[in-house]
């Protein structure tokens, strides 16, 4: 596609725009509502050049992390099986940025067009993803994917020679924070103090780059669900407290907020994807004091996405739901775990917190501190295996005391639906980083994303977000955020959906685009080749550890 806008301009190194910024401020005053709008011209700065990345995944012999990983293999040698309805080859169906398009506008009859999202700016190529990282268990990858029963037997067949070269580095085990259950696994341990694993966890991200010669590492957390930390003054408010309680090797301090320290000092991004309060504030502030980048809670997969999308629907409709009822079963290990107390009461709050935005943005329907009344429950059923089941009761108060319930049943294999958003947040996360902005004008300087990356929330169940900042929960208004920015990026304005030009009589497009063909040369410097952007597979040999 080409950019025709003075205001856009591509150099080696950058893509730099001049972007008028729209909003509205709305003040209360004396009981009315004082509105405001408001235009910033800012600088929008997105860097070209992607650059070597690799992914360091914390658990990366469960269900979800050896399926990422011949995910990957499968996709890069172009993979092709045998299954009882045919030929199915390898793809990314799931993931936004590799299998999902952007509306850009309309064309001169009125008709839409679209463009894959992953063309609007250079983003990293799956293809080219280096991986590595730890598991409890030493199993090595191959058997792993084995052992998950989630891809077909076919596809393992070709995939488990060089997956079987594939060993977890040791990883923290803290039977204090994962369900009793798991013990049979934790065969591949790093020893010592809760100090003495944070050292050998940056130990292991500086091995990972030095062999692999990476630019920039992402690290993500897909092992177990923990149970939640104390949160206290003078345990872990502070980083100062943090890093002191970890050197007195105190018990509540968690496997993921190690993990989060290290990545965080190593300048690595960090991406939590289960519900436990690893983002402590602690680990915030250390991630704004080192310019780190994190994101979570908690991949949103299934049941919940399904959840924020009919809560936005219903309520945004004026319906009234008054009861959200929600039951799971799935016999997989992140069941197995879930089954203990403890760990279920932290997927059961990422779960139930999805719908409070939502709630909150009608007082028609709600009066002050009014909920609907809502029930999470999840249960461990080994012979279902990955093939979660999910069954979802919605009533609502309708016009004149009248009732609607909504009864839905979902079975979604959970690792296949989990495995694309971990790409995406990968793929994102790293994208942010390549990001800036500043005022418009000369003597401002350029900033980057705040430390937490709010704008990943669209992949998970209780979005993390700044300090002082609102919770967005509606999936409608995640997705327009993150399409939104990437056109903003190219310095296009956001969807707006308005469709005047449909709707009245009225004229857009200049004469010269209707009467005469476009001088395309004269437009080379503004061109954008949607397969320029280093979208070319790398020749990679046999994986190295983890790789």
């Amino acid at each position: 596609m080409e950019i025709l806008s003075e205001n856009v301009h591509y150099s080696e190194n950058y893509i730099e725009c001049i972007y008028d910024y729209n909003t509205t401020f709305v003040a209360k005053s004396n009981g009315k509502l004082l509105v405001q709008p408001i235009t910033k011209k800012i600088d929008i700065r997105t860097e070209r050049n992607v650059p070597k990345t690799g992914v360091m995944l914390v658990g990366m012999g469960g269900n979800n992390g050896s399926t990422l990983i011949a995910s990957l293999e499968a996709n890069r040698s172009k993979m092709f099986w045998r299954t009882k309805d045919g030929i199915q080859d390898a793809n990314w169906f799931g993931s936004i940025t590799q299998s999902s398009t952007v509306l850009l506008g309309s064309d001169i009859n009125s008709k839409d067009v679209y463009i894959p999202m992953n063309e609007i700016v250079p983003m990293v190529n799956p293809n080219d993803i280096y991986v590595d990282g730890w598991d409890i268990s030493s199993l090595n990858i191959g058997d792993s994917m084995k052992r998950a029963k989630v891809l077909d037997i076919n596809l393992q067949d070709q995939l488990y020679a060089k997956l079987s070269k594939i060993i977890p580095r040791p990883s923290i085990y803290d039977p204090d924070f994962i369900a009793a259950n798991q013990a049979d696994r934790a065969d591949n341990l790093i020893q010592g103090t809760k100090y003495d694993q944070f050292m050998k966890i940056r130990e292991d991200i500086r091995d990972f780059k030095s062999k692999t010669k990476v630019d920039k590492i992402i690290v993500l957390w897909t092992a177990n669900t923990e149970r939640f930390s104390d949160v206290r003054e003078g345990l872990n408010i502070t980083m100062k407290e943090l890093e002191e309680s970890l050197k007195k090797n105190e018990n509540e301090i968690s496997p993921s907020t190690i993990f989060a320290m290290a990545s965080i000092v190593e300048g690595c991004i960090y991406i939590n994807g289960s519900p436990q309060n690893t983002f402590v504030p602690g680990v915030v502030e250390m991630a704004e004091h080192y310019n780190a980048f994190i994101a979570g809670d908690d991949f949103k997969s299934g049941q919940t996405k399904l959840k924020s999308v009919l809560v936005d629907f219903l309520v945004g409709a004026g319906i009234k739901p008054v009861s959200i009822v929600s039951y799971n079963h799935l016999g997989n290990n992140d069941g197995k775990n879930l089954s203990a107390p403890s760990q279920f009461r932290s997927k059961e709050i990422s779960k139930s917190n999805v719908i409070d935005e939502n709630i909150s943005s009608n007082e028609i329907l709600y009066k002050q501190n009014e909920q609907p009344d809502h029930c999470v429950v999840i249960k461990y059923v080994p012979y279902v295996g990955d093939s979660k089941r999910a069954m979802d009761e919605y009533t609502s108060e309708i016009m004149m005391g009248g009732h609607n319930t909504l009864v839905i049943h979902n079975t979604c294999e959970d690792s296949l639906l989990a495995t694309p958003l971990i790409l995406d947040l990968i793929i994102l996360g790293e994208l942010c980083s390549r990001i800036a902005i500043r005022e418009h004008g000369e003597g401002s300087t350029y900033e980057s994303f705040k430390s937490v990356l709010s704008l990943l929330s669209y992949l998970c169940k209780a979005p993390l977000v700044p300090k002082n900042t609102q919770v967005v929960n509606s999936l409608f208004r995640q997705k327009a955020a993150i399409e939104n920015i990437l056109r903003a990026c190219v310095g296009l304005t956001p969807n707006n959906q308005m469709a005047l030009e449909q709707r009245f009589n009225l004229t857009l497009y200049p004469p010269n685009l209707i009467k005469k063909p476009l001088n395309f040369e004269k437009l080379e410097n503004n061109l954008i080749h949607t397969n320029g952007f280093h979208n070319t597979t790398n020749e990679h040999g046999d994986y190295q550890n983890g790789h």
